[in-house]
């Protein structure tokens, strides 16, 4: 009895050492995207959480007691940076684990809005503060180029934090390399028929996205979401739109601009929707590139159906 209770001693401590060994990293991103990167590298050892809701916006998240709690316990934290979500810096302070604010990771390729950006509409009486000229254009995580590095940077964390799955990490950054490649040419292939087509776009969020498949939107109507237009500025929108014939104008879910649909009305203009931050996308290994493709697609169905 004294022996078969010796092993089920042993038999259970080891069971609780292995659980400890292997026990998860725990990553937290600000937003889906930076969530989709993380899982790729993650794919068959954790599921990485996400801050934002879908629908949230990053640039005024109001955080909830549930979120600052969770903040500051998991093992990293992965966001945009202090120019995208300025609502984190003060919670991250407060953080003795670490956190990555990605936009600063050597390697990246960055924009900055035009100091003389002459796509928005002339006529807007709306600044969006967010795109002032200059400023760091912080929709990064549209360009494959900049989805390598963090992918990059979070496998090489992960293998620092969890090294008996280490080799799984790296595993899995190799494959998300190899599908980017293939997704960079299935995106190359399909955008190329539009080249050169106009259309326009309410946030100015795509730039990373059409630098690297060789779009350019027409124009910005970037007007603050809690303010009405006036007339004057909603004609001049209409005159632009009139100018250019048949178009496309996009925006971003989950909501459509309260002008919209004034906007276009009597015009040759298709109204439809881009999602750049893909915030209902399941957190799996191929999100990501589900994101950019599904980018790519409601870019040229739009356009192509004029």
């Amino acid at each position: 009895m004294s022996r078969l209770f010796s092993i089920f001693v042993a038999f259970i401590a080891t069971f609780l050492l292995i659980g400890s060994a292997q026990a998860e990293v725990k990553v937290l991103t600000s937003i889906k995207p930076l969530q989709l990167i993380a899982a790729a590298v993650q794919d068959g050892v954790a599921i990485p959480e996400v801050l934002l809701p879908p629908g949230a916006s990053p640039h005024n998240y109001a955080l909830r007691p549930s979120d600052i709690r969770k903040v500051q316990v998991v093992d990293l934290v992965y966001w945009i940076g202090p120019d995208m979500e300025g609502f984190l810096p003060r919670v991250l302070n407060g953080r003795t684990l670490p956190s990555v604010a990605v936009q600063d990771l050597p390697g990246l390729k960055l924009r900055h809005f035009a100091e003389d950006n002459h796509s928005h509409a002339e006529e807007a009486d709306e600044h969006d503060h967010d795109h002032r000229p200059g400023s760091l254009d912080v929709h990064l995580w549209l360009s494959p180029v900049n989805a390598r590095v963090i992918a990059t940077k979070m496998a090489a964390d992960l293998s620092a934090a969890d090294p008996a799955n280490a080799a799984r990490y790296q595993s899995n950054l190799k494959a998300f390399d190899e599908r980017l490649d293939a997704l960079d040419l299935r995106l190359k292939a399909r955008l190329a028929s539009i080249a050169g087509k106009p259309y326009f776009v309410f946030h100015e969020a795509f730039d990373y996205f059409e630098d690297a498949y060789g779009l350019k939107h027409a124009g910005v109507f970037s007007v603050a979401a809690e303010v009405q237009p006036g007339a004057q500025h909603v004609a001049a929108m209409r005159t632009r739109l009139q100018e250019v014939g048949k178009t496309c104008v996009f925006s971003e879910p989950p909501l459509r601009p309260r002008l919209a649909e004034t906007l276009v009305a009597g015009l040759p203009v298709k109204l439809a929707e881009l999602d750049a931050l893909g915030g209902y996308t399941p957190a799996t290994a191929q999100g990501y590139e589900q994101v950019l493709e599904k980018l790519g697609n409601d870019l040229a169905g739009c356009l192509e159906s004029l």
